[in-house]
């Protein structure tokens, strides 16, 4: 069997969200239940800068990882359109790993929006590291593969790895009843919509894909 998009559409509960707006776009393919509250921080970032979104989200009780490069266009009609809409992305995702759970890492072949969304990110999460330097990334969070939907628009894209606490998901946040996100996350959300809102390309701001392994 293999373990692809359309695989995971074909699941019980799993839900397939497209809101074209701007040539903008947020993605969180590994939303829902898997990599929890990136679907609401790419969604709410979007809605907030007038951008697109696409999110493919699990049901509570379902954590199927599938790789990134394994979410093609050919598989969604859906995807298809939000991938011809939009010029350039920023992918949301979930991480943790000991030594990073205060690090947002900055992946994906658009170095240029990748250094300017990492200045939003450091002025509103002073607390928080922000690694936009490939090679300080690990290898498999780099969003380096071509067929990673990051890198499919015209422009590409940055793939933002997020550790639990900024997605308000860590123990940190216990005793928070909401119905708001997080300070941190209200922040977070803030600063991606900003970006999107002043992103100004003055060059298709590319790296060539040198890692082809790299999801």
């Amino acid at each position: 069997m293999t373990m692809n998009l359309a695989y995971l559409l074909a699941q019980p509960g799993v839900e397939e969200v497209v809101e074209l707006r701007g040539s903008f776009g947020f993605m969180a393919f590994h939303g829902g239940s898997l990599e929890e509250r990136t679907d609401l921080i790419a969604r709410q970032a979007a809605l907030d800068s007038n951008s697109s979104y696409y999110g493919v989200h699990q049901p509570a009780g379902l954590r199927q990882h599938v790789p990134s490069h394994r979410f093609t266009a050919e598989q969604s009609d859906a995807l298809a359109s939000f991938l011809a809409h939009v010029d350039v992305v920023i992918t949301v995702h979930g991480f943790g790993r000991r030594g990073l759970f205060t690090t947002m890492l900055l992946g994906g072949t658009n170095r240029q929006l990748a250094a300017h969304t990492s200045v939003h990110l450091r002025r509103a999460l002073p607390a928080y590291g922000v690694e936009d330097d490939l090679d300080k990334i690990p290898k498999e969070l780099r969003g380096l593969h071509p067929h990673n939907p990051v890198n499919v628009p015209p422009m590409g894209g940055v793939q933002l790895e997020l550790p639990p606490r900024v997605r308000g998901t860590s123990p940190l946040w216990w005793d928070w009843e909401g119905p708001h996100p997080t300070p941190h996350t209200s922040a977070l959300i803030a600063a991606l919509a900003e970006s999107a809102r002043t992103w100004r390309p003055t060059t298709s701001g590319r790296k060539p894909l040198d890692h082809p392994t790299s999801i």
